[in-house]
């Protein structure tokens, strides 16, 4: 008995029109159902839900939820991206991001890696305020 991996991610919008322009024009995501108060995208193995909500708020702390593009399209997502979203921090991190804010300032990493290859740099860095397990 364990976890598989995230089942959906919600996230809170204040105009459900321009939540949904956002994810699809911009991020590519595929809108599989659309009622008065929210809608189901498809972002690659990603299942998320926009809910409409009276009191939408920011975090003003660095949580957020990152995404990954097919192998390939990390530049050109990047791009579109950044002329479209206001970026929120810079890329500090190993491995290529872009860290913007949607419509809603819900914010967001488009990161190319994974965790493979982040914790690959951690060793190869050395480390020493980090234990790297097996």
């Amino acid at each position: 008995m364990g976890l598989t991996g995230v089942n959906h991610v919600t996230l809170c919008v204040a105009d459900l029109d321009r939540a949904l322009a956002f994810y699809r024009d911009v991020l590519g995501g595929v809108p599989r159902a659309i009622w008065p108060r929210g809608a189901y995208l498809e972002l690659g193995a990603l299942w998320l839900c926009l809910e409409l909500s009276d009191n939408v708020t920011p975090r003003r702390d660095d949580s957020h939820v990152a995404l990954s593009a097919t192998p390939g399209d990390f530049a050109a997502m990047a791009a579109r991206i950044s002329a479209h979203a206001r970026i929120w921090k810079d890329n500090r991190s190993a491995g290529a991001s872009v860290y913007f804010v949607d419509p809603d300032g819900h914010k967001l990493e488009l990161h190319d890696g994974d965790l493979a290859s982040r914790l690959a740099q951690y060793r190869a860095q050395g480390r020493a305020d980090m234990i790297l397990l097996p």
